[in-house]
C-alpha cells in the first residue's frame, strides 16, 4: 500500500483510461472506502451504489456526462433520502463517500474521475432513468465516479496545489 500523504498528493482527475478492465475486488474495495466515510448519522448515511460495466449503458450514461462513455467502469452514488437521518445534508455525506473512493482508487494503482451529477435536478433525473429510478424526489443520484487504468498521460503525478494566502487564523 502507498503512505497516504503519497495518495492524497498523488490523487489527480483521470479523464482517459486504459482499454483494461477494473476486477471486481478493486471495485469492492473503492465501495467499501466510500462506506467508511464519515456521515451526518451513523447508521443512517444515505448512500447507495450503481456499478455500471456494461458499454451501452455506459454510453447512455455518456449522452449526460460525456467522460463516463469511454470508462472501464462507473460508479453511480445514490443518496436514499429516506435512510438518511438529516435530510437536508445528504450532499456532505455523499461528498464524503466519493472522496474515500477516489483516494482507494489511487491506492489500487487505479485512476477516477468525480462526474458531477447533482443538484442539477434535470440531470438527477437523467441519470436517475438510465439507473432505474424513475422518481428522484426521495432516491437521488449524486455524481458518477469513473475507475481505470490512467491512460498514457494522465498518471497520477503530484501537482502543488498549496497556496498559504487562502490559509486564515482566528478571522477571515
Amino acid at each position: 500500500m502507498v503512505e497516504f500523504e503519497e495518495i492524497i498528493n498523488k490523487r489527480r482527475s483521470i479523464r482517459e483510461y486504459q482499454d483494461k478492465e477494473v476486477s471486481d475486488e478493486d471495485i469492492l474495495k473503492i465501495i467499501k472506502a466510500g462506506m467508511q466515510a464519515p456521515g451526518s448519522r451513523l447508521g443512517a448515511e444515505p448512500w447507495e451504489f450503481v456499478v455500471v460495466k456494461d458499454k451501452e449503458t455506459l454510453a447512455s450514461l455518456g449522452e449526460i456526462k460525456p467522460r463516463v462513455r469511454k470508462a472501464p467502469v462507473a460508479i453511480v452514488l445514490v443518496a436514499n433520502i429516506e435512510r438518511a437521518f438529516y435530510k437536508t445534508v445528504w450532499q456532505q455525506d455523499m461528498g464524503a463517500a466519493a472522496e474515500n473512493m477516489l483516494l482507494e482508487a489511487v491506492n489500487l494503482g487505479l485512476g477516477g474521475l468525480w462526474n458531477g451529477v447533482a443538484p442539477e435536478e434535470e440531470r438527477m433525473a437523467k441519470i436517475g432513468k438510465i439507473i432505474g429510478i424513475d422518481d428522484i424526489s426521495q432516491t437521488k443520484p449524486y455524481c458518477i465516479i469513473t475507475v481505470g487504468y490512467p491512460a498514457s498521460g494522465w498518471q497520477n503525478e503530484f501537482m502543488d496545489k498549496f497556496d498559504e494566502k487562502r490559509i486564515h487564523y482566528e478571522k477571515y
